[in-house]
């Protein structure tokens, strides 16, 4: 798995044997050379870095015609257009961090990061020549001297929303992103990832759909995902959480009484940039201490990402807040922590997932206490429609970032074709035709880019236009050549 591309496409599929085997790695992986005494320290906290450009049909004039090229690229070559003059700032943000890591531990400093770059994102980078972010990347997560200070996050390839993409398509893309990652950094690079970042924050709440996100992540050998605090509910009664800065443990529950759970890490407030430019996460773990679980006192964990390159806070404040934090926290009683190493610590310590208070997403008490008996699927969706009659406010679209923003509602005119193209690729690929033929991997470049959120977020115009003509090249490819 060592070509970043195959026939001119990403490397995105094909190799799922080789990469069972990696990503079912046991054991501690960052605590043996971590470098942090937990036990003298009273609190602590992890960032998170977001980096995502979506792939456009925007390279020509003609847009049946146009080729396919990063977001980033379009932004370079149309500099006069809108904000698109901070292209070369949003290149440098890709990189940076490769910058201020060593520098950090050069001095004797023990900084963190955890970093969360979509695949395509990183598709575009490679198409546009721009090896220096992976020779930058590279070195903080290959380099032993440094890849204790990172931890990569898995995310889905091609930054699709897991609540309204077709569970085998999200599956898809979560493979995708670990066959593309370690097609450019290696199988032992993407043995080291444990935690999961959900494009948008978005979490699925219809328990049918949620059952399946779990089980997908936990097959591709994650052990944790990142929750927004508001698109999660107590277990026994539907209520806010009531400490945010432990893990808890995410139960999923589907409609033939199947369970599952996997640990869920608390991202708390909204999504401003600001937080993690100004490392407000610093500042409040400072105001925090230990806390009993289970018979043991443990640090808490405040946890915040971002976009890492967008707004100026972000490209222009971040990077001297960011190094004085790390060297003021190295060392201290509240210092910078990855996900990973701190819950290393907690299982070596006897605290284990069992221990963790039981979440759930969001609006699911109240199916359950309505569907008390594993009935099945038509049972379920015969509750919900009741549940939907009585509160308009009742919903099944799942959480994100933001409490206001559906990723449903008002977007016909692409979902319509997504779906369409979505059915076709299960029906003519999915199953039929190996994931080693390039004619899967040709339908399912497509298939995947026509799924990333940009082309909902923004709604209408171009962004419509580009999704239409992405969904319509994919049915074209499943008519044409399966």
């Amino acid at each position: 798995m060592t070509s970043e591309s195959i026939d001119s496409l990403p490397n995105i599929c094909g190799s799922e044997e080789e990469l069972a085997q990696a990503t079912a790695r046991k054991g501690p992986i960052y605590l043996p050379e971590c470098g942090i005494d937990f036990g003298r320290i009273r609190s602590s906290f992890s960032i998170a870095l977001h980096m995502h450009q979506p792939m456009i049909p925007a390279g020509g004039g003609d847009l049946r015609t146009a080729g396919v090229i990063s977001n980033l690229k379009y932004m370079m070559d149309n500099q006069g257009v809108g904000d698109n003059h901070n292209a070369s700032v949003f290149h440098w943000c890709y990189k940076r961090m490769g910058e201020f890591i060593p520098q950090l531990i050069h001095e004797g400093k023990q900084p963190r990061v955890m970093l969360d770059y979509s695949g395509c994102l990183l598709h575009g980078l490679w198409a546009m020549g721009l090896h220096d972010v992976f020779d930058s990347l590279k070195t903080i997560t290959l380099n032993p001297e440094y890849r204790r200070a990172v931890e990569w996050l898995g995310t889905a390839w091609g930054h699709a929303v897991a609540p309204s993409t077709p569970v085998q398509d999200f599956r898809l893309h979560v493979r995708a992103w670990q066959h593309y990652f370690a097609a450019i950094f290696g199988l032992d690079a993407v043995s080291r990832i444990k935690g999961f970042s959900p494009p948008e924050m978005a979490l699925p709440n219809h328990p049918d759909v949620f059952y399946e996100f779990v089980k997908t992540l936990l097959d591709c050998g994650y052990q944790w995902v990142l929750v927004q605090e508001h698109s999660v509910e107590r277990v026994e009664d539907g209520g806010s959480l009531r400490q945010k800065h432990i893990p808890h443990r995410l139960l999923a529950r589907n409609s033939r009484g199947e369970t599952l759970s996997i640990i869920g890490i608390i991202k708390t407030q909204g999504s401003d940039t600001k937080l993690v430019a100004q490392m407000q996460p610093y500042y409040e773990a400072k105001g925090l201490g230990r806390v009993d679980l289970a018979g043991h006192c443990i640090p808490q964990l405040v946890t915040q990402i971002a976009d890492g390159e967008n707004g100026g806070v972000m490209m222009n404040e971040f990077p001297s807040k960011y190094m004085e934090v790390m060297r003021e926290a190295s060392g201290s009683d509240v210092p910078v922590v990855n996900v990973t190493e701190y819950l290393e610590y907690l299982q070596v310590s006897g605290v284990s997932e069992k221990d963790f208070p039981a979440i759930q997403p969001v609006m699911q008490k109240r199916i359950w206490d309505r569907f008390p008996k594993p009935a099945g699927p038509e049972a379920l969706e015969k509750v919900i429609g009741e549940l939907r009659k009585e509160d308009n406010r009742f919903h099944m679209e799942g959480g994100s970032w933001t409490n206001n923003l559906s990723w449903v509602r008002g977007y016909g005119d692409v979902l319509g074709p997504m779906e369409a193209a979505s059915a076709l690729f299960s029906e003519k690929a999915l199953g039929k035709v190996a994931t080693s033929d390039p004619r899967f991997r040709n339908a399912l470049y497509y298939l995947l880019l026509t799924q990333t959120s940009c082309y909902r977020y923004w709604g209408t115009g171009i962004w419509t236009d580009y999704a239409r003509e992405l969904c319509r090249r994919t049915t074209d490819i499943l008519n044409c050549d399966f």
